[in-house]
């Protein structure tokens, strides 16, 4: 798994891969009570959110201090590769917490890069997948 540049865990889990809905609905009742109905395609926006669980998803420190130095370029649209072949065009969620969430597997005082963490990562996609 990739995301740009930074190697990523292959085990990874897309804990909302299912839970997003790609039509948006909204619903009113005009001044006579009848019923309104409106929906549409929603074209991107899709939220990917990568975590470890367990024995999962550990990443080195190194790896952790390259992805937060990556958030924080605003803007900044980053090519995820998924480890099926999978590829969006995202960038990071900061709507709901941290885009980049790391703690320590075993924890230390003084880590050293090659210390492992436990990661979530908060992307949002801005094309059509």
């Amino acid at each position: 798994m990739q995301l740009d540049d930074i190697t990523l865990p292959d085990d990874l889990l897309w804990i909302n891969e299912f839970q997003w809905n790609p039509v948006e609905q909204n619903i009113d009742r005009s001044l006579t009570g009848a019923l309104m109905i409106q929906e549409g395609a929603l074209t991107y926006g899709r939220p990917i959110t990568l975590t470890g669980s367990g024995e999962a998803g550990w990443v080195s420190r190194l790896t952790v201090k390259a992805l937060l130095a990556l958030s924080k370029s605003a803007g900044a649209t980053m090519r995820l590769t998924l480890s099926d072949g999978r590829n969006y065009s995202v960038v990071f969620d900061r709507s709901n917490g941290a885009p980049v969430e790391a703690e320590q597997v075993m924890t230390a005082a003084y880590p050293t890069d090659d210390d492992f963490y436990f990661l979530t990562l908060r992307l949002l996609t801005v094309e059509p997948a």
